[in-house]
């Protein structure tokens, strides 16, 4: 079984956002290198997305960030908070032989939360890149990294994917 990051909403509107206690540019930046550093070892990177489920026209910044999604990516477009429910990627992830998933992106406490408890509903080993991820408030950040996710998987640093 491989390892695959997981970026979860690394869209222009969610990027911009006021988020703490690390920007949604310093998080993309992370992201970036963490995609890298998965890509040249041959693992999976997964990249998500959110639709809003009741309307045809998404609001402007929805897509990817600029030259973040690279061939060979898997890309999921999600209409819920979490990144399982209603797609197919599960599956998707079962037949690259994935057994732990590498969680970063936007915001810790809904997209990057709500995919890691679904994730380990389906028995994935779970880990959380806590300086590629932000919140809304860096004190729900800091509780969700120190004591919600540690009873879920490892937390590390982008440093410790080199």
């Amino acid at each position: 079984m491989t390892a695959a990051l997981i970026l979860v909403d690394l869209m222009p509107r969610i990027i911009a956002l006021p988020l703490a206690p690390h920007s949604g540019d310093e998080v993309l930046t992370r992201c970036r290198r963490l995609a890298e550093v998965f890509r040249e070892s041959g693992r999976p990177v997964v990249q998500v997305r959110v639709e809003r489920p009741d309307t045809a026209e998404q609001p402007p910044g929805s897509d990817f960030a600029d030259g973040l999604v690279r061939p060979g990516d898997v890309v999921v477009v999600k209409r819920t908070v979490g990144a399982f429910h209603g797609t197919d990627l599960h599956e998707r992830l079962r037949e690259l032989g994935v057994g732990t998933l590498v969680l970063a992106g936007l915001v810790t406490t809904m997209g990057v939360e709500s995919t890691a408890r679904a994730a380990s509903d389906h028995g994935y080993e779970l880990e959380f890149v806590a300086d590629a991820m932000s919140g809304f408030a860096a004190d729900e950040h800091d509780f969700t990294v120190g004591r919600i996710f540690p009873r879920f998987g490892e937390v590390r640093n982008t440093a410790d994917y080199s």
